[in-house]
């Protein structure tokens, strides 16, 4: 294992030729095939580099814990929007191990992504290297930046095989006052999307949408409100009056970080994630009788545990107008079955160009994906 602690090692490893894995806390190593390509480890390039809260900006080393990111921004009342994932609760590994450039390089975002963005529309700016061996800087520590190419937004969710990031400069938001959830019980898959769109679609501002059709005995549609108590009351009650079967659920913490790491799927079965139009969530699982599944971002999100077909399942997303991606699964499936969907020719192609550009030798190619 290789494990540079400057930017100038890191130039000289891959300047050496490849392939070469990058790797922060391992928190995502079960996600695509194995691999003998050596592993870079990410996590010498840890630590705050600059944190201005009134600002809400945050420079920091790319192999920087997670864990300790939050922990951090928590201090001052902030947050990270976009409610990031530690995928060590989807693949059954220890949990705390995920470092924040490991975060970006996935573009993993919670139930919170509904509302307030995407992994990508956070990341200001990073410093990296190329597979040229050479070390770059992309964005800017301001948040209304529109100078060049939006390269932050092409390296979050290029899963290290563009570039090695070693910083990134991130937007962070105050953290809400409090939260509230209410649930509406006994929905099936059609009926349960149609009220979280409804709820969408009034003033209450809802900053979260899932269903479980499994959650303490019963089918449960649950909307989460955040911001200060006196406000989120009375976006409660405005939303009672539009869905007057809707209840208030005092542990709601305990269903969203459910949600937020498909803990009620079971880990026996190969797990999917697949990215669809809200509204084409019922006609995807519809496809695939006999399989757990729960809706986040108001059905944008269906987590899949199925032993269907990968074929199939791939079929039925794409017909549904979107793609699924192998989450979780043995390492037998994980060598015949791409984890990422495959690209129609042109993308591919395109992609292809894209990742010459960084990458022309194929340094970061290692056959993972």
């Amino acid at each position: 294992m290789l494990r540079p602690s400057t930017i100038g090692d890191l130039c000289e490893i891959v300047a050496d030729g490849g392939p070469l894995r990058l790797r922060g806390g391992g928190s995502k190593d079960a996600i695509g095939s194995s691999t003998e390509a050596a592993v870079v480890d990410m996590r010498g390039f840890c630590g705050v580099a600059d944190y201005d809260p009134p600002e809400l900006v945050l420079t920091v080393g790319a192999g920087t814990p997670l864990a300790e990111v939050e922990a951090l921004v928590a201090a001052e009342r902030q947050m990270l929007a976009f409610d990031p994932v530690d995928h060590a609760h989807l693949l059954g590994g220890e949990p705390g191990r995920a470092t924040i450039g490991g975060i970006i390089a996935a573009g993993v975002a919670g139930p919170a992504r509904l509302s307030r963005g995407a992994a990508r529309d956070h990341v200001l700016g990073f410093t990296a290297v190329s597979g040229r061996g050479e070390a770059f800087v992309a964005g800017a520590k301001v948040v209304k930046n529109v100078t060049g190419y939006d390269l932050p937004k092409l390296v979050t969710g290029s899963w290290g095989r563009l570039a090695a990031l070693t910083q990134v400069t991130l937007k962070v938001l105050p953290a809400p006052e409090t939260s509230g959830t209410v649930v509406l019980r006994g929905q099936d898959a059609a009926h349960a999307q149609g009220a979280m769109a409804r709820a969408m679609g009034t003033a209450a501002e809802v900053s979260a949408a899932a269903h479980l059709p499994d959650w303490d005995g019963g089918a449960v549609t649950a909307l989460r409100l955040d911001g200060f108590a006196p406000s989120v009351r009375g976006r409660i009650e405005r939303l009672k009056a539009e869905i007057p079967a809707l209840e208030v659920l005092e542990d709601g913490a305990r269903l969203w970080e459910a949600v937020r790491h498909a803990t009620t799927l079971p880990r026996s079965r190969p797990l999917w994630r697949c990215i669809v139009p809200a509204r084409q969530a019922p006609v995807l699982v519809d496809a695939l009788p006999g399989s757990d599944w729960l809706f986040d971002w108001a059905g944008g999100l269906v987590w899949l545990a199925t032993e269907a077909d990968p074929a199939l399942v791939r079929s039925a997303a794409e017909a549904a107008g979107g793609h699924a991606m192998l989450v979780r699964a043995s390492a037998v499936m994980r060598a015949a079955v791409p984890a990422l969907h495959p690209q129609p020719a042109p993308l591919a192609a395109l992609e292809e160009r894209v990742r010459r550009a960084f990458d022309p030798a194929g340094v970061f190619e290692t056959g993972r994906f």
